[in-house]
């Protein structure tokens, strides 16, 4: 049958099967065509099916005539490390809870620091956020600014006269969380948050709205600061719930628990991800970050081997992360 990757739980199971090229190649063939009788490969040129294999393991197209490999059009594909480094990569970045930085991999895998942090790159444009779903059920919004001398202080931590939402030297960040559940493995109900986060042009109403509109599903409570840009929130199909700006907490009205607001761990998560580990962040990758950041955030219930399975599976194209996946233990 496949490989069940539920073996994974450790680097050390993991390096102990993966340690040839051979099994990391048919790993790959398997998970991307099937094998034996069920095995389809597909041209990716021309995508005519049943291409042969050759003697040399790559794969012939009878169609269009080209020969290809199991890697092509995959992050591995034009590199020359063998996928054992690959591989291995991938569960270190998967299983790390705050990200790794481009040295630390380059020591473990020994590869240059340069190659490490080629392969992070390749890594983190795995993580994009599906622009399908929306969020459902009470989502809390916010926003916090990067840059300047104040790069990473929410709104509620400035030093006073700083607090101007003045963009000109800052980029803002808008999040929107989802709060949920999901069945432990030991049966438990637990709280669960999901998050999706981007970089915006700026906090107006014109920007957030749509952003709002897009994500966040019909009739759902939406919590957020009195930030004049969502002024408007409760005249679109949404129940608006304000908290105060000093107070930050948000009361939970079925059950009357106070929640402080859950948004504010995971800009603190964020605020780690980049400062203990990447430490300076231009303008323009942001984007990829905050990506990389909402993956690590959305599976962080999740066993090691469970994370790292993810992962391969989006280095091959066929897993997108979604909520349903996250929530999958979800309770009703």
């Amino acid at each position: 049958g496949m490989i069940d990757f539920s073996q994974f739980n450790s680097i050390i199971a993991m390096t102990m099967y993966f340690n040839n090229e051979e099994t990391c190649k048919n790993a790959i063939v398997e998970t991307r065509w099937g094998k034996g009788e069920q095995q389809d490969v597909v041209c990716p040129y021309c995508g005519e099916h049943h291409c042969v294999i050759r003697k040399d393991g790559k794969f012939r197209c009878n169609h269009c005539k080209r020969n290809f490999s199991c890697k092509v059009g995959k992050i591995f594909e034009d590199s020359n490390l063998s996928l054992v480094k690959w591989f291995i990569a991938m569960y270190l970045i998967s299983s790390h809870k705050n990200g790794i930085s481009s040295y630390q991999l380059a020591r473990d895998i020994k590869v240059t620091q340069k190659t490490a942090w080629y392969m992070l790159h390749k890594v983190r444009a795995l993580y994009a956020q599906n622009d399908s779903e929306s969020l459902e059920g009470k989502v809390e919004c916010d926003e916090v600014y990067i840059g300047g001398k104040e790069k990473w202080k929410h709104k509620s931590m400035r030093t006073p006269n700083t607090q101007g939402r003045s963009t000109k030297t800052k980029t803002p960040v808008f999040g929107m969380m989802e709060r949920s559940e999901i069945v432990n493995a030991k049966g438990e109900t637990e709280f669960m948050s999901y998050v999706r986060a981007m970089v915006v042009e700026n906090t107006n109403r014109a920007t957030l709205e749509p952003i709002i509109g897009q994500f966040i599903g019909e009739w759902v409570t939406v919590f957020t600061d009195e930030l004049n840009a969502y002024n408007h929130v409760g005249e679109m199909r949404y129940t608006h719930r304000i908290c105060n700006h000093g107070a930050l907490q948000f009361v939970c009205e079925d059950d009357g628990s106070v929640y402080t607001n859950n948004i504010e761990g995971f800009w603190s998560h964020f605020r780690r991800m980049i400062t203990g580990c990447y430490h300076d962040v231009s303008d323009e990758h942001l984007q990829p970050y905050i990506d990389e950041a909402c993956f690590r955030w959305n599976t962080r219930k999740m066993a090691e081997s469970e994370r790292f399975s993810q992962m391969f599976g989006k280095s091959i194209g066929l897993v997108k992360i979604n909520k349903e996946f996250v929530l999958c233990r979800k309770v009703a």
